[in-house]
């Protein structure tokens, strides 16, 4: 014999005496409802909340405002200008200063210091005899033969740097000159015409040929003359026109 499924044995239960049990229930269910609201009408009266607990109502009071607040807009505030310094009437552009040129050196200008026969050269190197001293020499200027009282004149412009007596050479006069040159004259009058610092120009004069060299006696009147350059003795035939 074949077993019936869940599903078909419930079908005949429902088909059976299943069908007036549901019915009662469901009957049942709607009379214990219909109870419960007409029990809910009796004591609680219309209006009766069906479940308990209190209700609070809070009335707002008539004289109880809230105060309206308004913003107040508080104005930004202005920027004060600043002043502005106003142009000095003296404040001018400075007028640019051109450079100029810085003007060449000045050409010294040399002279003879007196006119007449070179009778001793120039001798660094070369021994030459000296008749009064009666031996053989160097002979650091050259010796211009010229009469006695002859004037002598600056070679060039320079400054006195001193005036002296020299124990063989007799009265010397020394005169700076620039670029390091210094001009030497001896042999001269006991009195010259001119001072240690006295300025002199070219062709002034500043003594006289004279006799007072000893070491060169024997030779004829003359002047005897020096240059040196940068401490050294030179050549004044070098420099003379």
């Amino acid at each position: 014999m074949k077993r019936k499924s869940l599903l078909e044995r419930i079908g005949d239960v429902m088909a059976g005496k299943g069908f007036y049990i549901v019915l009662f229930l469901c009957v049942a269910a709607i009379g214990i409802s219909g109870y419960y609201l007409i029990s809910g009408f009796e004591f609680g009266g219309a209006g009766a909340p069906v479940a308990g607990g209190a209700q609070v109502v809070i009335e707002p009071s008539p004289s109880a405002r809230v105060p309206e607040v308004r913003a107040t807009q508080t104005p930004a505030p202005t920027a004060t200008p600043k002043p502005t310094a106003a142009p000095s009437p003296n404040a001018s552009a400075a007028p640019t200063a051109k450079p100029t040129a810085a003007p060449a050196p000045k050409k010294a200008v040399f002279t003879w210091p007196v006119k007449g026969e070179v009778v001793s050269g120039f001798s660094l190197e070369v021994l030459a005899y000296d008749e009064t001293m009666g031996d053989w020499r160097t002979h650091s200027g050259i010796d211009i033969a010229a009469e006695l009282g002859t004037s002598v004149l600056a070679m060039t412009d320079g400054k006195v740097e001193s005036v002296y007596q020299d124990d063989l050479m007799g009265t010397t006069v020394v005169i700076s000159h620039e670029g390091g040159l210094k001009s030497v004259y001896a042999n001269l009058a006991a009195t010259p015409a001119v001072k240690a610092g006295d300025s002199v120009s070219t062709g002034s004069v500043i003594g006289a040929v004279g006799s007072t060299a000893i070491a060169e006696s024997n030779r004829v009147s003359h002047l005897h003359l020096e240059l040196i350059q940068d401490g050294k003795a030179v050549d004044p035939e070098d420099f003379l026109p």
